[in-house]
């Protein structure tokens, strides 16, 4: 962290210039009590935030406009003029220039991360389409910042309070998600996100339930094999380094509230994870890039090209977004801080076989 400025510096990509992106930043930093907490740097163009300012006049935004990073104001909202072009914003339409604009801002945005130059990045919503471009084939931001940090591999982590809800794939099309769910791929994302739970939410030892593939968890194997052949025996092969249960039929698991008895868990795929959290998180979810080395989240919802320009935009994801990036970038400090001398810890094999009969997964089929 910046050691000039005490509060960590957080930086904003613009996402698409015809979204929602640049309503949800005015609206969440016209609060000036979020100065007390961080210094807010975006990267977009007076242009751009000025013409959004004008559209929802009831937010008052100050900014200041300062020519690179090492002329941060940390008792304002700073701005990075990202492009001089004159580029023409056309709220709720898809075209060339909002991806194009977008792409420029998170370029930006990542360099001042890769320089630590600021302390965390908070993204607005991109479109997966008109960002694409040879500089940009990828499929959202998660790969495009695995790409960019050395390929770290990392996990799609959903966070409302006590809620978090981690994928083992994303953005693959239905009928090819079988073929990438491998014990491998199981096994990792569920390392990272044990250590996520450790070092960034401060849970010492965090209990992780597994979803099943299948309906019913496969029946044992009369509705799919998946279960028995890959998911159970990467949870059994896990549990000697974490407190892995699973897995779980999803419908029965979440309609039970078992949710609510652990401190993480693992979905398949996006549809089987993100329905339940979205129903459950009223609207304030955050999207957390874990296993990267540096701190970047997001609002748990898209461009929103229906209502961008008309100033009917919640700003609470986005909001909940940026405290969540400040607190997560103390959690990572504070779990360093703290291993600087650290107590003897306890082997995670002492674990392994620990049971709760409240957690078999034959309750949640």
């Amino acid at each position: 962290m910046n050691q000039d400025i005490k509060k960590p510096i957080i930086g904003f990509s613009c996402g698409d210039l015809n979204g929602v992106g640049m309503e949800l930043i005015i609206k969440s930093l016209s609060d000036s009590r979020v100065l007390d907490f961080m210094v807010p740097v975006i990267f977009a163009s007076n242009k751009s935030l000025n013409f959004y300012k004008k559209l929802s006049p009831e937010f008052v935004l100050s900014f200041t406009s300062i020519p690179d990073l090492s002329k941060i104001n940390p008792k304002q909202v700073n701005l990075i003029h990202s492009w001089e072009e004159d580029v023409n914003i056309t709220p709720g339409e898809l075209t060339e220039e909002g991806g194009k604009y977008a792409f420029i801002s998170l370029q930006q945005a990542v360099a001042a991360l890769k320089e630590n130059k600021i302390d965390g990045l908070v993204t607005a919503p991109i479109h997966k389409k008109n960002i694409q471009s040879p500089e940009f084939n990828f499929s959202g931001h998660t790969p495009y910042l695995q790409h960019a940090f050395g390929n770290t591999e990392n996990l799609m982590l959903l966070v409302a309070e006590n809620l978090r809800m981690a994928l083992v794939t994303e953005h693959v099309t239905v009928q090819d998600i079988a073929k990438h769910i491998t014990k491998d791929k199981i096994k990792q994302k569920l390392q990272i996100l044990n250590s996520s739970l450790q070092k960034d939410f401060g849970i010492d030892k965090p209990r992780i339930a597994v979803l099943a593939l299948n309906p019913h968890a496969g029946d044992e194997g009369l509705i799919g094999k998946e279960e028995i052949e890959i998911i159970r025996p990467a949870v059994k092969e896990s549990k000697n380094q974490m407190l892995a249960y699973g897995p779980y039929s999803a419908d029965a698991f979440f309609a039970r509230g078992a949710h609510e008895k652990f401190d993480g868990v693992l979905a398949m795929y996006h549809d089987q994870g993100l329905i339940p959290f979205k129903s459950l998180a009223f609207g304030e979810g955050v999207n957390f890039t874990a296993g990267l080395p540096i701190v970047r989240t997001s609002p748990d919802h898209g461009t929103a090209f229906d209502i961008a320009g008309k100033n009917k935009a919640d700003a609470a994801s986005f909001t909940a977004a940026i405290f969540e990036c400040v607190r997560i970038i103390h959690a990572r400090q504070g779990y360093r801080d703290m291993r600087l001398n650290p107590l003897k810890k306890r082997s995670a094999r002492m674990f392994a076989n620990a049971k709760d009969e409240t957690l078999e997964e034959s309750n949640y089929r």
